[in-house]
This record gives structure tokens, C-alpha cells and sequence, in this order.
């Protein structure tokens, strides 16, 4: 196996190790952070009706065109503050977060103070 693949793998396998023990219901839903190396992206999740409660990416325009980057740490904290916002608009307080297998640190760590800052407690 490549050096890709087994790296894709074990990202895999932690997704899938953290998804076993992070579950998200209407009363604190799942805050789901997806990295990528050239935009981030946040959900807030209710995994228990199957929904899709606040969202936000740095490709969404209203942040998009704010961002000099989609891959700093300045867009991941102001992707955090705008789902947490939008979150708190439709009544949520209090999430679980999800990392989705990365390590909380830099930008993963960045949305995560970005949200609290807008409210959320977690």
C-alpha cells in the first residue's frame, strides 16, 4: 500500500473510531468539522431524525468573498463563528463536537474556539 492510501486508511479508521462513540440528538446535536487542504466546513447534525440543522463552509459567499483564504486559521475561526450563529438562530445551545478523526489542534481547534465564541458550549 502507498504512502496515500494507508494515510486515507487510517483517517478512515478514525473517523469510524470516533463516529462509534460521538452521537448527536435533538438536544445536543453533532458539530461535524470536515477539512480539506483547501477549504473547511462545519454541520451541525441531529443523527437521530437525520437532519441537517446550521451549516457553513468557506466557500459559502457570504464568508467567501471576507476570506483572503479558505485554509487558514482565520477562515476556520470565522467558519466557526457563522455555524455557531446559525445554530443559535435555530434554538441550539449545546452541541457534541466531532473532529472527524483529526487532531484538535490549528485550524480544527480554530472553528471550535470560533464556535464557542459565538455561544455554543460544547
Amino acid at each position: 500500500m502507498d504512502k496515500l492510501k494507508a494515510k486515507a486508511a487510517a483517517l478512515s479508521r478514525r473517523q469510524r473510531r470516533v463516529r462509534g462513540k460521538v452521537r448527536g440528538d435533538s438536544s445536543r446535536p453533532r458539530l461535524r468539522v470536515v477539512r480539506s487542504n483547501a477549504h473547511i466546513y462545519a454541520q451541525v447534525i441531529d443523527d437521530v431524525a437525520g437532519v441537517t440543522i446550521a451549516s457553513a463552509s468557506s466557500i459559502d459567499t457570504e464568508l467567501h468573498s471576507a476570506l483572503k483564504s479558505g485554509s487558514n486559521i482565520g477562515a476556520a475561526k470565522a467558519v466557526g463563528e457563522a455555524v455557531g450563529r446559525r445554530a443559535m438562530e435555530k434554538g441550539v445551545t449545546e452541541v457534541v463536537f466531532d473532529r472527524g478523526g483529526r487532531l484538535y489542534h490549528g485550524r480544527v481547534k480554530a472553528l471550535a474556539d470560533g464556535a464557542r465564541s459565538a455561544g455554543l458550549k460544547f
